[in-house]
């Protein structure tokens, strides 16, 4: 596992240089000029040049990416140019609310998805098998901003249990604090159930139709032994596998949940930054974006070699 996840870790540095020379690259076509921005409505063509100088705006493609990569070894990511705020401080400040809602929203989807895979594939063909199945399928078209929207009408405007937006941080308030993500985390967790208990149900009718479980079973072990001990183990593969795919998914639809529910999480900054041609904003968001995801990545390839006996080394 260990030589696994070293390996891994090898690959992260390269693609996350490729992936700044790449933002770099696109946010020279996108369409605009950030620095007619920063300089102001009524500013002069003149005072445009100089803003653009100023920024480093002027520099060649190469010039910038060195620039960048040295900033960001001396643990400078820029400035934003429509808060004239730290990038790094603001990331920190909206990273916990993205990473709480990723967090919850995975732990609610494993936590509903796991019990009712398995207990869909132990009962394969019942009434309980048809509608878990139904039911995952019908969730899996539903948008999660769709179920977002839906969630606020519900619990936030028709019956006032939840608040409809804002946020409120654990150590201000715990109480506010969970009310404030629970319907977010539940808008972000139906989706990633939805694949989990199809995939969780697929892996466990595979185990147990394999002979070793059929041996045990014949043999007078429990069937709820066999699934824990043996039937268990072997469905994780599988399943940790779609959740490490999900887990880059929720941190995706993150963003457009924090719009519906406004919370000042990463997806906020990031539309922020796209709005106002905000390039340094726009680059450290996607930098710890994309680490995140590749991190993600890393943890289930070490949980994968836990499963799978025959990567292990």
């Amino acid at each position: 596992m260990l030589s696994v996840v070293g390996r891994r870790l090898a690959t992260i540095v390269p693609m996350l240089l490729i992936l700044i020379l790449g933002v770099l690259l696109l946010m020279d076509l996108t369409p605009g000029d950030p620095a007619a921005i920063v300089a102001g409505d009524n500013a002069t063509a003149q005072d445009i040049e100089e803003t653009r100088e100023r920024l480093g705006l002027n520099d060649s493609i190469l010039e910038r990416y060195v620039g960048y990569l040295g900033d960001l070894a001396r643990g400078d990511m820029g400035t934003s140019l429509y808060t004239n705020r730290p990038v790094s401080e603001a990331i920190l400040a909206a990273l916990p609310v993205t990473l709480w809602l990723t967090f919850l929203a995975l732990a609610v989807a494993l936590l509903v998805a796991v019990p009712l895979g398995v207990l869909a594939a132990v009962k394969r063909g019942s009434a309980f098998d048809r509608i878990v199945s139904s039911v995952s399928a019908g969730a899996m078209a539903a948008p999660p901003f769709a179920i977002g929207l839906l969630l606020v009408t519900v619990f936030a405007v028709n019956r006032s249990w939840f608040p409809a937006g804002g946020y409120v941080a654990l150590g201000e308030d715990p109480t506010g604090w969970a009310l404030s993500v629970t319907l977010p985390a539940l808008a972000l967790a139906v989706d990633p159930a939805a694949e989990l208990v199809r995939q969780t149900r697929g892996a466990v009718v595979d185990v147990l139709e394999r002979d070793y479980v059929q041996t045990a079973v014949a043999m007078g072990i429990p069937r709820r032994v066999v699934i824990a001990k043996y039937a268990g183990k072997n469905a994780a593969v599988p399943v940790v596998t779609v959740l490490g795919l999900q887990a880059a998914r929720v941190l995706g639809g993150a963003v457009v949940i924090e719009l519906i529910f406004t919370l000042p999480g990463l997806g906020s900054e990031a539309l922020n930054a796209v709005l106002y041609h905000d390039y340094p904003m726009i680059q450290g968001i996607v930098l710890v974006s994309a680490a995140l995801i590749l991190l993600m990545n890393l943890v289930v390839d070490a949980s994968y070699t836990y499963f799978d006996p025959k990567l292990r080394g």
